[in-house]
């Protein structure tokens, strides 16, 4: 295997562990709040404080990792992501399982925002979005595969083994870790330990306009699909009347166009510059997710509109996503650590705005869930205009 494709793999695979915790359980979760003596509310709290505390604790992982090297702290997280799956899986009550939730949260965290980090050790420009593409790849099997493989576990042994199969996945993460990915922050280029140098990569970032441009708009584009996570189990199976196993199926639809418009990110910014790339996808994005509002707010309450309006989106995001997060931290290579784990906690904690909002106006049918889906969109397309105003030539392949 090509190093660079292992890498992928690896960085891929890491990256799907906190997704993996979200989207196998997401057929489980009506099943959770019949058996626990749940609301959905409470229910759907499950999801927000896991949202919450994987992006603040990214908080904390960037500047160590900037200061300690990669690996240390993602064994520490995926440890204490492993003790949180354990608890999941014997919480007695809604309240012990949100509280699981959030250790599982704090762990997962780590395997996010590291990652990241280590693709702008490893490069620049084009050829670090074409990782970010592969590792985007590998990735999204996650959304594919996990509500598949959460629906299979679910029907035979109950909502609990989800969290016994999750544990397993974090324990997988711990051996890779170890095997197949070295070190890519030496002595010699790590930041010096202290609260001022924090301090410091911090208030550049927020100083930075572009940065946070950027961020956002990653960040909004995955709020909504964040909003999607959040009523899609209770739309599709209570609302339009899905088994576990035709939902599971429907949802991982939208993994399918993410995946495939993600792989050629790298490919049309060598072409044609990343602004051009992002500004295009952004537009047809909020284009879209405005007709399926208009069409939704007439009252046509179609699975198949919904489920193509949302595809379409989506898959728009796989050129946003990618690209926006190249370009965020291209600039910031010295404290790429710092850098991930801000950008993270901001995309993350507005994701955690956006379930907060999905789960309050939630009335059963898709119509909030929709406006909210536009509304991210709308404001996407709007920081888009603002940021990335100033046209770039196409951003050059590196020389071999």
């Amino acid at each position: 295997m090509k190093t660079s494709t292992k890498y992928a793999v690896v960085l891929g695979l890491l990256s799907a562990v906190g997704p993996f915790a979200i989207d196998m359980y997401l057929p489980a979760l009506p099943a959770i709040s019949a058996d626990l003596d749940a609301t959905t509310a409470a229910t759907q709290m499950t999801l927000m404080v896991f949202f919450v505390t994987f992006g603040v604790a990214q908080l904390a992982y960037g500047p160590i990792s900037d200061m300690i090297g990669r690996k240390k702290p993602l064994y520490f997280g995926l440890a204490v992501f492993a003790l949180g799956g354990i608890g999941s899986g014997l919480a007695p009550s809604i309240e012990w399982l949100i509280f699981f939730r959030f250790i599982q949260g704090i762990g997962a965290a780590a395997a996010m925002v590291i990652p990241r980090a280590v693709i702008r050790d490893l490069h620049t420009g084009v050829e670090a979005a074409r990782l970010m593409s592969t590792v985007m790849l590998v990735f999204s099997v996650a959304p594919i595969l996990a509500p598949l493989i959460g629906s299979l576990v679910i029907v035979p042994f109950g909502w609990r083994a989800v969290f016994v199969a999750i544990t397993l996945v974090a324990m997988l993460g711990i051996v890779l870790v170890a095997l197949a990915l070295p070190e890519t922050l030496g002595p010699e280029r790590r930041s010096r330990f202290s609260f001022a140098t924090v301090r410091s990569s911090f208030a550049t970032l927020f100083r930075d306009p572009r940065f946070l441009g950027l961020t956002f708009i990653g960040g909004l584009g995955l709020a909504s699909f964040f909003a999607f996570i959040a009523n899609a189990s209770f739309i599709y199976i209570d609302h339009y009347g899905m088994s576990p196993m035709q939902f599971s199926i429907a949802f991982s639809v939208n993994a399918v166009g993410f995946i495939g418009a993600s792989q050629f990110a790298a490919r049309l910014a060598g072409r044609h510059g990343f602004n051009r790339v992002i500004t295009t996808a952004v537009s047809a994005y909020a284009a879209i997710a405005l007709a399926l509002l208009a069409v939704t707010a007439i009252g046509f309450d179609s699975l198949p509109v919904l489920m193509t309006g949302l595809f379409l989106a989506f898959s728009c995001l796989g050129l946003v996503i990618p690209s926006s997060m190249v370009m965020a931290l291209e600039e910031h290579g010295p404290i790429a650590g710092v850098a991930s784990a801000l950008g993270g906690t901001l995309q993350f904690l507005t994701g955690a705005v956006m379930i907060t909002i999905a789960s309050l106006v939630f009335d059963g049918t898709s119509l909030p869930m929709v406006a909210i889906i536009a509304a991210c969109s709308v404001g996407a397309f709007t920081l888009a205009m603002l940021t990335l105003r100033r046209r770039t030539q196409p951003v050059p392949e590196p020389a071999e």
